[in-house]
């Protein structure tokens, strides 16, 4: 056994009551009551993490885990709940302080493709459903961009929250359609900006004409030309709008869409106040530039 103490922490686990924990070292970070907030509202005893915990001079001075301490306090309505923690015996000051500033130093944070194919794995309805549009229309789910693949599934999961089933489906198939799977159409903000025209004007937005006329345009020139008009899915959608509307009389409203945006981030901005309010009680038209020069797409 005593060859293997250079890679065994000498550590040993307690429960110890909130109150016997001290969380005054100048080395932490400030707390976070947003975050308190947020994570005691979607409580989850399975997240919870040991604290680390150095005892010196007869006190358990915390390292690591002030945050889960005032978690539980808060979800609990007590100071005597114990908590598991690691505790380290007889660390100098200093040697605490290091321990915190390293710790995260050579973690790998999950990438968004890891964390929904584990959602996958745990046999989330959302993520499957997600998966199943995706399989249907000929595409994979990809770590990395390529042609047929889509990387940004944190886009697919926020178009299906916000949105639902439907306009994933009708975003993913108007896209298919129109690039044949083209890497540059499957981008995050590609993948938005469909999916604004699609809640914007509904069925408004012919589908054939959409794949006959946008699709006539490379996704790598409607991405170039998008990002001269604005940051975003607003400035793909503006690009993708004019493109459609060209030589057409009954044109699709430009103002339409810009409302359709701001009641958008409204909306979103209303939602996250609400949220906010709520844990602590438990606890005019956009000027439209004329649209640059668009390179039709080679036929094939």
């Amino acid at each position: 056994m005593d060859d293997y103490k250079a890679f065994v922490p000498m550590v040993h686990f307690e429960l110890i009551p909130i109150n016997n924990l001290v969380s005054s070292q100048v080395y932490q970070r400030k707390l976070s009551q947003r975050h308190i907030d947020r994570t005691t509202s979607n409580f989850d005893l399975f997240q919870i993490n040991p604290v680390k915990v150095s005892r010196r001079n007869g006190l358990n001075h915390v390292i690591n885990g002030q945050h889960t301490i005032e978690i539980i306090r808060a979800v609990s309505g007590s100071d005597e709940t114990p908590v598991w923690c690691m505790v380290y015996d007889d660390l100098e000051y200093t040697h605490e302080a290091d321990i915190f500033a390293n710790q995260q130093k050579y973690t790998k944070p999950l990438s968004s493709y890891e964390i929904f194919m584990a959602h996958i794995e745990a046999d989330s309805d959302k993520h499957i459903m997600i998966q199943s549009i995706i399989e249907q229309n000929g595409l994979s789910l990809v770590s990395s961009k390529k042609n047929c693949g889509i990387c940004a599934v944190s886009s697919l999961a926020e178009i299906f929250d916000k949105h639902g089933y439907h306009v994933l489906d009708r975003t993913i198939k108007l896209i298919v359609s129109a690039w044949e799977g083209d890497a540059n159409s499957l981008t995050k903000s590609m993948l938005c900006g469909v999916a604004l025209l699609v809640t914007t004007f509904s069925e408004s937005l012919k589908d054939d004409l959409f794949v006959e006329r946008v699709g006539s345009v490379s996704a790598r020139e409607i991405t170039r030309t998008a990002k001269e008009r604005h940051a975003g899915s607003i400035g793909y959608a503006e690009t993708m709008l004019l493109i459609y509307n060209k030589k057409t009389k009954s044109t699709l409203s430009m103002i339409r869409l810009h409302n359709s945006e701001k009641q958008r981030d409204s909306s979103e901005s209303t939602t996250q106040n609400e949220s906010a309010s709520e844990v602590k009680t438990k606890h005019g038209t956009d000027s439209v530039r004329p649209a640059p020069a668009l390179i039709p797409r080679p036929q094939t």
